[in-house]
């Protein structure tokens, strides 16, 4: 080796004792990008409903940022609690709760008899496990819109989330009476999917199975009768004594699946 090249060989080993050696790579760093807009910034010449109308195509594509700027051009032109709530379902469906909040207050004050925007900050508050506070807008939702299945079933999950399991079955069952497929629409997105532990989600099934047994939807008890045993519902001897099962007791689909007795699915 050249006397030069190992003098600084040398020194490069004392550099490396004095302080640690950190090999250079390319910097890895995060950066937050701009919001992709799909496309130009709201006309000026268009009329609030032509705003209003773009808002909700780019709402329904999930160009949530656009439908943003459409919704609050059309609201520069016609303030509106129907676009402030608007504005709130966009904001929620970007799961940026606080901004939905306050967007769904600001239509309950611009409109204190507008049903939906109650419904929809009981929402959040529901989300946020502030069920208290989400039991008082449901309750103010359904003062003014008292055939809604959706608000029933919503003041359900509440009280259910506080363990009012009694005071739950009365609303859930108002809203089957509503509309029998309520639960079918919601399974993924209400209550059952806020559960933390199997044994709520089974005793939610069990619940369910014995409002649509009150009914008589038997194929609907029976459906949930199964999810509540693959949950692992501890108390499904009830079943034999219930009496919304009574009629289905009868039927010979439930005795095949009581003697199924299908195996509790692990977590």
């Amino acid at each position: 080796m050249p006397r030069s090249l190992a003098a600084f060989a040398f020194l490069l080993l004392l550099a490396c004792v004095a302080a640690p050696c950190v090999a250079q790579a390319p910097p890895e760093q995060l950066q937050i990008m701009p919001p992709m807009r799909r496309i130009g910034p709201p006309p000026s010449s268009w009329t609030a409903l032509q705003l209003e109308k773009q808002g909700d195509d780019l709402r329904a594509d999930k160009a949530y940022v656009d439908a943003l700027d459409y919704y609050r051009a059309a609201l520069d032109r016609k303030p509106s609690a129907v676009l402030q709530n608007k504005i709130g379902i966009t904001y929620l469906q970007m799961q940026r709760f606080a901004e939905a909040s306050k967007a769904f207050q600001r239509s309950t004050r611009a409109d204190r008899n507008y049903a939906d925007a109650h419904n929809n900050l009981g929402v959040i508050y529901y989300l946020q496990k502030k069920y208290g506070k989400a039991i008082k807008e449901y309750q103010k939702a359904l003062k003014l819109a008292a055939e809604s299945a959706s608000f029933y079933s919503n003041l359900g999950a509440a009280y259910f989330s506080q363990k009012q399991f009694e005071k739950a079955t009365v609303e859930y069952t108002r809203a089957l009476q509503l509309d029998p497929d309520i639960f079918e629409r919601t399974s993924h997105t209400g209550v059952a999917a806020q559960m933390s532990s199997p044994e709520d989600r089974a005793h939610y099934d069990y619940v369910v199975a014995k409002m649509y047994a009150r009914l008589g939807i038997a194929e609907r008890s029976l459906l949930y009768l199964r999810k509540a045993m693959e949950e692992g519902y501890k108390e499904i001897g009830k079943v034999y004594k219930d009496t919304e099962f009574a009629g289905l007791r009868k039927d010979p689909r439930f005795a095949e699946l009581m003697a199924a007795k299908p195996a509790a699915i692990p977590e």
